[in-house]
């Protein structure tokens, strides 16, 4: 059992590490509705080191406060070596205080946190030209990458809505590729060897930021224990902090950028596979296969790596696909309206601390046997059914087919993605009004 779980989520990982694909496009449609943003005033634009060039007594605070409150609250936190320590240094040059920022907060010092907004899909097109995306992601953009990206300039006036969406899909662009002791490269951050995934492929490096098995159970747990690290409650508790900070200090454009970076990694957590190792397995199944592949019968082993990884792709590339071509015909369906279903709201408690795990991770990973049979239905069968076929390594030529064939019978997974998505805005808007509420404002 402990060599089958590794060798898992390995092949699970170097896909599954982005779960939903592009945020922004969701984002819009869950935030466009939601009074304290519709209402929030444009923001002016300013570079990161103007927020940090002006606060950084107080953000020495507000990271010292983070890391204390992480070695108290956070099972398995990696404390924060010393030399990180962000220390006010007025002397030091911008490009200094940026790369010290970036170590404090032990993100990739790759990080682009480049001045741009991926427009609405929904809205009509920019006239602007496209900002290249090398600047603005060190993640190279796969095949049906969807992501648009227009740059902004200091002093202009943006809607807080356009700051907020654009910055949910931001933490998949590289913040926190090769942070691992065992990873190439990496920085000398303390966090360890990686918990899970293939240390040698630089996406799968992210995985632990982006994904936690919090609900396993105790067999699970005792026999897999690198599998209970996750750093997604470090990287909300980080980024909301400096949210309600950039808030209170009249640096608005930044508190909306890092509120939107905290939820991305809420809204990860929404989706099944990030929340369980594998849902269409019982733990019986995967110690049975494990017994087998030791026995000297691999095959099916193998067969679940793979039929989870197609599942998981199918998923998203159905999702992403249903959400823009929406956008393109500006359909307003049930994606949509799930998305911005306020009334969902109401029915989860207040955001707090245990939110994240207790709440968002604990629905999605009860929620994954359902999915996946719903992905299992509502696929062309070759895509989620037979192992041999291995969908990620032939995405742009299975993904048309994909697009065409599912039409058919995509009723329980159009419904199936329809109620995560529901799930996914009103997480979304919760984990919000907590930032503001923490902020002691309306967002303004």
């Amino acid at each position: 059992m402990r060599r089958l779980i590794p060798s898992l989520l390995a092949g699970l990982l170097p896909l599954a590490a982005q779960a939903w694909g592009n945020h922004s496009p969701m984002c819009y449609r869950a935030f466009e509705g939601m009074p304290e943003v519709a209402r929030a005033p444009a923001v002016k634009v300013e570079p990161l080191v103007d927020f940090l060039r002006d606060q950084e007594p107080a953000i020495a605070r507000a990271l010292d406060a983070q890391e204390a409150w992480a070695r108290e609250h956070l099972k398995l936190h990696a404390p924060r070596p010393e030399a990180l320590r962000w220390v006010p240094d007025s002397r030091r040059s911008d490009a200094d205080r940026r790369a010290a920022f970036l170590a404090a907060l032990r993100l990739s010092p790759q990080s682009r946190l480049a001045l741009y907004i991926q427009p609405d899909p929904q809205a009509q097109a920019s006239a602007q030209p496209p900002l290249a995306a090398e600047l603005v992601t060190v993640v190279r953009p796969g095949a049906g990458a969807t992501q648009r990206f227009v740059a902004l300039q200091p002093g202009e006036a943006v809607p807080a809505l356009a700051v907020l969406a654009s910055a949910c899909d931001e933490p998949d662009y590289g913040h926190d590729l090769n942070l691992f002791d065992d990873n190439p490269g990496h920085p000398a951050y303390g966090f360890g060897r990686q918990p899970f995934g293939n240390p040698a492929v630089a996406i799968s490096s992210q995985a632990p930021f982006h994904m936690g098995f919090f609900h396993q159970g105790a067999v699970f747990n005792a026999v897999a224990p690198g599998f209970t690290r996750s750093f997604t409650e470090l990287r909300v508790q980080q980024y909301a902090g400096l949210a309600a900070l950039a808030w209170q200090t009249g640096h608005a454009y930044w508190g909306w950028r890092f509120a939107g970076m905290a939820l991305h990694h809420v809204e990860d957590l929404t989706q099944p596979y990030h929340a369980s190792a594998a849902p269409g397995a019982s733990l019986a199944y995967m110690l049975w296969v494990n017994l087998k592949a030791q026995l000297g019968a691999p095959a099916d082993r193998q067969g679940l790596v793979v039929l989870q990884s197609n599942r998981h792709f199918v998923l998203e590339q159905f999702q992403a696909n249903w959400i823009l071509d929406d956008a393109r015909q500006r359909r307003d369906g049930p994606l949509q309206q799930a998305l911005r279903d306020a009334g969902r709201d109401a029915r989860y408690p207040a955001w707090g601390p245990g939110y994240l795990r207790e709440v968002v991770a604990a629905e999605a990973h009860a929620a994954g046997p359902e999915t996946d049979a719903a992905v299992v239905v509502g696929a062309p069968a070759r895509f989620v059914t037979d192992p041999s076929l291995d969908f990620a390594a032939n995405a742009a030529r299975f993904g048309p087919e994909l697009a065409e064939e599912v039409q058919a019978q995509r009723d329980a997974l159009r419904r199936q993605v329809a109620e995560l998505l529901g799930r996914f805005g009103a997480h979304s808007r919760n984990a919000l009004r907590g930032m503001l509420r923490e902020a002691g404002r309306n967002g303004s």
